[in-house]
Order: C-alpha cells, then sequence, then structure tokens
C-alpha cells in the first residue's frame, strides 16, 4: 500500500503529451481566451503586437495561434458583459483547440462585478468544462491577471485581483488539474509596461508570448520505475498555489513534496530547508516549469549531524523514486547552515544553490558574538547540537559554512544569493560578503543580489525572474531566447523613426530596399548602432553616421539593414522572413548581440550570435564575404561588468572566423585610450552608442578591410 501511495504522490501525473489532439500533418491550434488584454487594446499595430499575434509569429508552424479576446469580458456569468455571451466564445469552442489559454478575471475586480465573486469559481470550471467538453485532451492553461496599478477602487482594483481572483484562479487550476502561469509577477516590478497601469504595452504583450511560448513548447518526462520505502506514511494532500501538495512522514521527519502539472526532463527537484511555503514565488515558478518541491523538516537542527543524516536519508528515497540525481538546494535564513554543510559532504549531489539571506556562521546568529543581535535560546540550541560546553569549543568550532568556503568552492556547483543589504540579524559582512569573498577568491562561481535598504525580511525578491533563470541554467532547464527567431514589438520615437511607426515598418523598409537593388557593395546588418548610418531608409530620423557613410562609403552602394532594439533573436526573424539574399551584396557585416546584455548570459549570447552567422552563411552566396564584429565595444570603464561580458563573448567568437569567407573583427583598440576606457569622443555616456567621430572610425575601418576580404 505504502509503495502505491508513494508512486501517486511523485508521479502520479507522468504522462506523456505531445500536443494533445494533433497529428503530424494537423496543425496544433492554440486558442487565447480572454480580455482586452489578449485582444491586444493599447497595443501598438494589434494585429502584429498583441500577445496571441507575437506568440504565432515564435512558434512559427505547425502551430496555429487565434485570438478570441474581447475587450471589458468578464468570466462572471452576472458581470456586466460576460465572456459567455460573446461571438468569440461560440468561435472559440468551434476552435477545437489544441491548447486553451484563458486570461479572464481583471473586469471581475469591478465594484459591479465583485459582488458576485463567490460564483466565480464555479464559472471558471464551467468555463474550463466547455473546452474539454469540445476536446477532452486539450491542454488548459489559467492565466493569473497582470496587476493593475489603478487607484480608482470602484474600477479594476489590484486588491481584488491579488487577494481575490488570484487564489480563486489557483484553486480552480487545482480542482480541475489545469496548468497555470503567474503573469502577476511577471509584471509587478515593471509597472512601465504597463502605459495606462491596466493594459500591456507591446513590449509587454512580447513577455506575455514569451512566458506562453516557454510553455508551449515544454516537454515532460514520461513514467519512471522505482522502489518505494516502508517508512513512509501518507499524511495528506492539498491545494499548494494550484498545485498537489502531499503531507508524509518519512523515518519520524515531517516531510512534504508538490508535484507540478508537467515534469520536465530530467525530473528536476528542489529540497528546501526550513520556512515551508513563506515567499513561495520562486517555488511556484519553477513549479510551473516542472520541477517537484520537496522539503524534508530539520528544525532546530541547525545543520548539524541529526540534520545532515536526515537529508541523506530523503535525497536517497527522492533519488529511487526517479527524481534527479542533482537536486536544487533552497534555504532562507538559519536554511543556510543545513544547505551549506550538506553540499559540503555532497558536492556530487548538487547541481546549483540559492541561498537567501543565509546564516553562514552560528556564532554571528544565533550567537550574536558580532555585529548582529542573535537569539540566546536558539543559541544555547545551537551549542548543544554541536556539543559546544566551553569557551575555548567555540573558539575553536569549524562546522559553519563560513569555515567550508575552500572546499565548498571545489564542490563546481553554482551559487546564488540574495541578501538585505540593511539586515542587523545576519549581517551581510559576517555571512554573505566574507563568504563572497572567499568563494571568487578560491575560483568559485557566486552571484550576489544585494538588495539596498532591505533588513532581514522581506526574503526573496517580488519578482522572482533573476532567482529562476538562475536555476534553470543550472539546471539545463533554460530556454535561450536568443536562439529562437522572433520579431520585435519596439514602438516608440526615442528610437530614431518617424512618428506613429513601428519595428515592422522599418523591417519592411529595408526589406524594400534589398528587392529593388541587386550586387551591392556593403550589406551592414544590427541594431540602432548600425541604423545610426542612415542611408535611404524613410522612416529614420536620427542617423549620427551619417557623414562618415558619406565620406568612407561615397563609392559604395550600401544599404544598412540596423534596427533600434534589435537583439539576435530579431536578426534571426528578418534574415528568415526577410529578402536581404536578393541584394546579393559582396560584403555583409554583423554587430550584433549587445542588446541581448541585460537578459542573457555571454554563453548564450555567443550562442545566439553563433546561430546569426550560420543563417547568415545560409542565406548568402559563398561569394559574399562576412565582417563579424559581434557586440560593438562597449562598457566605459574596462572593469565594469559590461567590458566583462563583452570580451567573454569575444573571446568565444573569435574562432568563428577562418579568413575566407568569415572575417573576426575586435575593435576596442580602436574606441578605447590607453588605459581601456572608451573615449569619450566617440562614444555616449551609456558606453554603447557611437558619437558622429565614432562612426567615423568604424567607417574608416570596414572601408580599409572591405578591400581585404575579397
Amino acid at each position: 500500500m505504502v509503495r502505491r501511495l508513494l508512486q501517486f504522490i511523485l508521479f502520479g501525473l507522468f504522462i506523456i503529451t505531445e500536443s494533445a489532439g494533433a497529428t503530424l500533418q494537423d496543425p496544433i491550434k492554440i486558442a487565447c481566451v480572454g480580455n482586452s488584454i489578449t485582444y491586444g487594446s493599447g497595443v501598438a499595430n494589434k494585429d502584429k503586437n498583441a500577445f496571441p499575434a507575437q506568440l504565432q509569429s515564435i512558434l512559427g508552424n505547425p502551430y496555429e495561434v487565434k485570438n478570441f479576446g474581447v475587450s471589458g469580458c468578464t468570466l462572471l456569468k452576472l458581470g456586466d458583459k460576460p465572456y459567455w455571451e460573446t461571438e468569440a466564445y461560440s468561435n472559440a469552442l468551434k476552435f477545437n483547440a489544441d491548447i486553451v489559454f484563458i486570461k479572464l478575471g481583471t473586469n471581475d475586480s469591478k465594484l459591479q462585478n465583485r459582488v458576485h465573486i463567490d460564483q466565480f469559481e464555479a464559472d471558471y470550471i464551467e468555463l474550463i468544462n466547455s473546452f474539454r467538453k469540445e476536446n477532452n485532451k486539450a491542454r488548459i492553461v489559467l492565466l493569473l491577471p497582470v496587476p493593475a496599478f489603478t487607484t480608482d477602487t470602484t474600477g479594476i482594483w489590484n486588491n481584488v485581483i491579488k487577494n481575490k481572483i488570484t487564489p480563486l484562479t489557483r484553486s480552480v487550476a487545482y480542482k480541475t488539474n489545469s496548468e497555470v502561469l503567474d503573469l502577476y509577477q511577471l509584471f509587478i516590478d515593471q509597472p512601465g509596461l504597463l502605459p495606462d497601469m491596466v493594459h500591456p504595452s507591446s513590449l509587454g504583450a512580447t513577455l506575455i508570448a514569451k512566458r506562453l511560448y516557454e510553455t508551449v513548447v515544454q516537454k515532460e518526462i514520461v513514467p519512471i520505475d522505482f522502489s518505494k520505502s516502508n517508512d513512509v506514511k501518507v499524511l495528506e494532500t492539498s491545494n499548494f498555489y494550484g498545485y498537489p501538495l502531499t503531507n508524509f512522514e518519512f523515518k519520524g521527519a515531517s516531510c512534504k513534496i508538490v508535484r507540478p502539472k508537467k515534469v520536465a526532463p530530467g525530473a528536476p527537484w528542489v529540497l528546501r530547508a526550513r520556512f515551508w511555503g513563506h515567499e513561495p514565488q520562486t517555488d511556484i515558478a519553477l513549479l510551473e516549469r516542472g520541477f517537484h518541491i520537496a522539503y524534508c523538516d530539520v528544525a532546530n537542527l541547525f545543520g548539524g549531524p541529526e540534520a545532515m543524516k536526515r537529508w541523506d536519508e530523503f535525497y536517497k528515497l527522492m533519488t529511487q523514486t526517479g527524481l534527479s540525481k542533482k537536486v536544487v538546494l533552497e534555504g532562507m535564513s538559519r536554511g543556510g547552515l543545513i544547505i551549506y554543510n550538506w553540499a559540503d559532504k555532497n558536492p556530487e549531489k548538487v547541481a546549483c544553490v540559492y541561498a537567501d539571506a543565509p546564516v553562514l556562521d552560528g556564532k554571528s546568529w544565533p550567537g550574536g558574538l558580532g555585529k548582529g543581535m542573535g537569539s540566546s535560546s536558539d543559541w544555547e540550541a545551537f551549542k548543544k547540537v554541536y556539543s559546544l560546553k566551553t569557551e575555548k569549543d567555540i573558539h575553536n568550532f569549524k562546522g559553519n559554512p563560513i569555515h567550508k568556503i575552500k572546499a565548498i568552492a571545489k564542490g563546481g556547483y553554482p551559487m546564488m544569493h540574495v541578501c538585505g543589504a540593511a539586515d542587523d540579524v545576519v549581517p551581510i559582512d559576517e555571512n554573505t560578503k566574507l563568504f563572497e569573498t572567499g568563494i571568487n577568491a578560491q575560483g568559485g562561481t557566486i552571484e550576489v543580489i544585494y538588495k539596498e535598504g532591505i533588513g532581514h525580511h522581506p526574503h526573496s525578491l517580488e519578482n522572482p525572474n533573476p532567482i529562476v533563470d538562475f536555476i534553470l541554467r543550472a539546471t539545463d532547464q533554460k530556454l535561450n531566447f536568443a536562439t529562437i527567431l522572433a520579431p520585435s514589438a519596439e514602438y516608440r520615437s526615442a528610437a530614431g523613426w518617424n512618428e506613429g511607426k513601428d519595428w515592422w515598418a522599418q523591417a519592411n523598409d529595408i526589406d524594400s530596399l534589398c528587392l529593388a537593388s541587386k550586387e551591392i557593395d556593403l550589406l551592414l546588418i544590427g541594431n540602432s548602432i548600425t541604423q545610426g548610418w542612415g542611408g535611404k531608409r524613410p522612416n529614420v530620423t536620427y542617423a549620427p553616421g551619417k557623414e562618415a557613410a558619406d565620406i568612407y562609403f561615397k563609392d559604395l552602394n550600401w544599404i544598412s539593414a540596423g534596427i533600434s532594439g534589435d537583439r539576435s533573436e530579431q536578426i534571426l526573424y528578418r534574415l528568415n522572413n526577410g529578402n536581404y539574399e536578393t541584394a546579393q551584396p559582396k560584403v555583409v557585416v554583423l554587430a550584433i548581440g549587445v542588446n541581448n546584455f541585460g537578459e542573457n548570459t555571454a554563453a548564450e549570447i555567443t550562442s545566439g550570435i553563433q546561430k546569426v552567422l550560420e543563417v547568415t552563411k545560409e542565406k548568402f552566396p559563398t561569394s559574399t564575404k562576412i565582417m563579424l564584429f559581434g557586440p560593438l565595444p562597449t562598457g566605459l570603464d574596462p572593469n565594469s561588468d559590461r567590458r566583462e561580458k563583452y570580451n567573454k563573448i569575444h573571446s568565444l567568437i573569435k574562432g568563428f572566423g577562418d579568413d575566407k569567407n568569415v572575417f573576426y573583427h575586435n575593435v576596442i583598440s580602436d574606441f578605447a585610450d590607453g588605459k581601456g576606457f572608451l573615449r569619450a569622443d566617440l562614444y555616449s555616456q551609456d558606453g554603447i552608442h557611437l558619437l558622429p567621430e565614432g562612426y567615423k572610425i568604424w567607417a574608416k575601418y570596414i572601408q580599409e578591410h572591405i578591400n581585404l576580404t575579397k
């Protein structure tokens, strides 16, 4: 019986799902059901930039995405504009989708609708069942409403969205076994992406489309054979933010496990230490992506021998079920003691460590022997755990993570700490800062986010994306959007475009120039820096490189194919969907990657550049020579993080040149002074964009090297 119960706990939802209901010949149908945010209200060029349209562009074939959004609609049948009564709802049912994304609830927070909120859950379940009646294999994915930053409590009100609509939606997801995606946390720290405080902009729609893309392409694993332990005693199963949580006892310890709706390949999992359910946003985001979240209680054991023994046994139990042999360790506050002590003894079993305001030295906390206030009762318990009876014992004690830095660094697993810079409970100078310095000195890998002005609480981040991305990368679960073809949703006059023109207009202008040209000398492909050459582009209003082009490109037939804001993924999209090859350029200049710096690692950016280079070589004949610049020099200070990433990227892409068809160039020496600082007469203060004199340096360099590529 125990064997069957544990099988249900851990793997009851392991199923194989090729996109439900589709065959190799049929398109995979995706219905986007919702209100004005789905429809695209407030989005510039909504037919191209509403999130369903962007999702279609990124997915491509064999997917067919349809927008069934209607502005102002409620989920509530008794609401002022029920979605149930719309033609879009009827059409969505007839579409017989394989995947249904439902984004409703925002308008239900209005005063006239919230009086019927007690019907919200029942109506939502009925809506889900209506789609399952049409296709019982359909994936149903509930999208939590984005936050509303409005102040009018009679209209759309965030308090109701957060505290009523969101919990009810998660309850529905649990009861109907539907998937659920948290868009609320995705936007909570980015009000600028909601210009009217309610509706995402075109770039906000991009954020949603990318998150949905991850969900659509997410794979899951088949059932796994495993053995069971007679020491497991199942207690109860309940709802953990829309996911099934099972409480059980294992060898006398209180344990928990939360199962995802779809289990990611490799069966990744998190072992959380202490404070179960506190600031759960990271755990929830990982559940969405197919991680199990597990807990084995080691309270008041301070990472000592008994705690280590419990975790050894629990780890064995979890991995025998088929969960990954490498676990993500998560510890808040005193949880830092157990995660690092266990990692020190089991480095080969650790995928990565996420520590949040962690205790790393018991003498700092609970001892209070430094700057912190300590805790006398916990200090007595700590001393008892480690048999510290005298002052000499305390002085000689080396059982804290802070004493094991060398061994921990050699473990080879990446670490991330999130800490309040003003923490006076677990002072960072005695814990994380000291630890960080030591890890770096020993060649370990650690990233620390210091929250200025924040004390020991609150833990985590409102938007957990930096933590989630760190864990996804460490477990090989991260999608690299730098390599995925995607158009841009840029729409802003500051981009150097004519008023009212967007990215699509710029892309069409470039395509028209290429179609109208034959055997040109030079095609420059890139972002705003390349756009700055100007040329014959009718909708480019700012061209700081015009004078340089007039001087150095005067004898050349050339086209600037740069668009402000473009990343490698936009250039991939343009190359694949445009007609650049019809211009038959003799030389192509690729200057790309700098706009990926904020979101992507150096390795991810390198992969994006590599894919762009591969597509360029495929699209153009072998007679076309390629000058590969990658990102142009960036980072005013040679010791800045930006310059460090630039140097790393160039160390990785320099091997892409073959001096036959591809010619690699690193022009840092042309733009920096003798000490490595970017020259103020060549660069703007952002350390990215060139001034007119900078364009002259670059234009002269290109002109001189064109002959060398022939």
